[in-house]
């Protein structure tokens, strides 16, 4: 991948309030995390304080001629500014600056077109990324070179010049949505297909970079990527697990989330997001040691809000403490003692310490509308045994002449089948 020097810089309104209680520092390192995880080489970083945002360029004239002098100097590719951009300030900007300019958005945009994966995802940022150009569609239409394939200022396989037209990129995000309509209603067939053999699902979400992943090979024990790199996940990952007391799980591996995140790309990637509104329980994984921890959490919480999942109807949700070996040792050992029934769980996905804990919470919520039955099955049913094991956990056995008699736990979604299939047979 080619590396293009970047002036990155943090717009910053000053009377406004700090995006999520956060530093303009702390946004700054984020700032710079996400432009590092497309291998932008940062040349120049900074804070810029805004007391009065211009209309026309968002800086005044002294820091704009300011940073065309940086800009020149040091012959720079690229200036992303934090802050979201007009289209007319983004237009004058790179007529002042003569150099590309995006703003926070489009750096999203850009990372979510390098990560995606599969045909769905790159769905998702083709619709995200028209959405975002159709509302740039003012005066000029220097921001519209490309369409993703490759979008924006990186470029990439399947480049095509977009029509200067807004109703044809119009048409283009309906056939988009149409497309995605259908991977929704495929997710639908799996889903239905899933629930017929009952398996619960767990969904992981959390920020971006929080663990998820590392969390997620941890429990699977397989080899999704994983980086410390914001948005190292873009596409949805699905495995099944095997929990302490023998039940069977799906965990879903979902993309990061982050503060500021437009409203367009939350709707792009709902079908992806869907795994975690059809979730029975969703893990909300914390980068505990991260400075901005507190700030992080809410701005998931505000997104799952968006999403339609909260505290009333949503599915119930477990906070999971991750990157405890990134602690002090004396706060770590304190976590993980108090580690109890209710409350965050503690761990650490890379060095597996407390991963043991969260499997055995995920069983005990599992477990927490089972039926407990006592089944007795004539000998010569082997083929009824047999199912025995199949639709319910044995907890204890005692075979005699004439019978076998077994105490079962019997999941809520196994309820009905297993009544309908052993109720001769339930004592009491």
């Amino acid at each position: 991948m080619i590396l293009e020097p970047v002036l990155q810089l943090r717009g910053d309104g000053g009377q406004s309030e700090l995006r999520g209680n956060r530093g303009p520092e702390a946004r700054l390192d984020e700032a710079i995390g996400l432009s590092a995880a497309i291998n932008l080489n940062i040349i120049h970083s900074g804070v810029v304080r805004i007391n009065n945002p211009k209309p026309a360029t968002l800086f005044g004239d002294g820091k704009v001629s300011e940073l065309a002098g940086i800009v020149a100097s040091d012959d720079l590719d690229l200036v992303v500014i934090d802050h979201p951009l007009t289209p007319v300030q983004q237009r004058n900007l790179e007529r002042r600056l003569k150099t590309k300019v995006i703003d926070r958005t489009g750096l999203i945009l850009e990372i979510f077109g390098d990560r995606a994966r599969t045909k769905e995802g790159r769905l998702q940022v083709d619709l995200a990324h028209l959405t975002w150009q159709k509302s740039r569609l003012v005066r000029s239409w220097t921001h519209l070179e490309r369409q993703r394939g490759g979008a924006g200022f990186m470029g990439g396989p399947g480049e095509t010049q977009i029509e200067a037209d807004r109703r044809q990129i119009q048409e283009r995000i309906i056939a988009l949505q149409k497309q995605l309509e259908q991977v929704r209603r495929t997710r639908d067939l799996h889903r239905k297909k899933r629930k017929k053999i009952p398996q619960p699902v767990v969904a992981l979400v959390g920020y971006t970079n929080a663990g998820k992943s590392t969390l997620f090979n941890r429990l699977t024990e397989s080899d999704v990527f994983a980086k410390d790199l914001l948005f190292a996940t873009l596409d949805p990952t699905l495995r099944k697990i095997t929990l302490p007391h023998g039940r069977e799980v799906i965990l879903s591996d979902t993309v990061g989330f982050i503060s500021d995140l437009p409203t367009h790309l939350v709707a792009a990637f709902r079908a992806t997001l869907e795994e975690v509104l059809e979730a029975d329980l969703i893990l909300h994984v914390r980068d505990i040691s991260h400075s901005d921890t507190d700030a992080q959490a809410e701005d998931v919480r505000k997104t799952l809000d968006e999403l339609g999942v909260d505290a009333v109807s949503g599915a119930p949700i477990i906070e999971v403490w991750n990157k405890i070996d990134c602690l002090d040792p004396a706060y770590r050992d304190k976590l993980l003692a108090e580690a109890a029934d209710e409350g965050p769980v503690a761990l650490s996905a890379l060095t597996g310490a407390g991963v043991e804990q969260l499997s055995t919470r995920i069983d005990a919520f599992m477990a927490q509308n089972d039926d407990v039955l006592e089944v007795r099955l004539p000998v010569e049913e082997g083929a009824l045994v047999a199912k025995l094991y199949q639709m319910a956990e044995v907890l204890e056995r005692s075979d005699a002449e004439d019978f076998v008699t077994a105490d079962v736990r019997v999941t809520d979604k196994q309820r009905g089948p297993f009544r309908e299939l052993f109720g001769a047979y339930i004592q009491g």
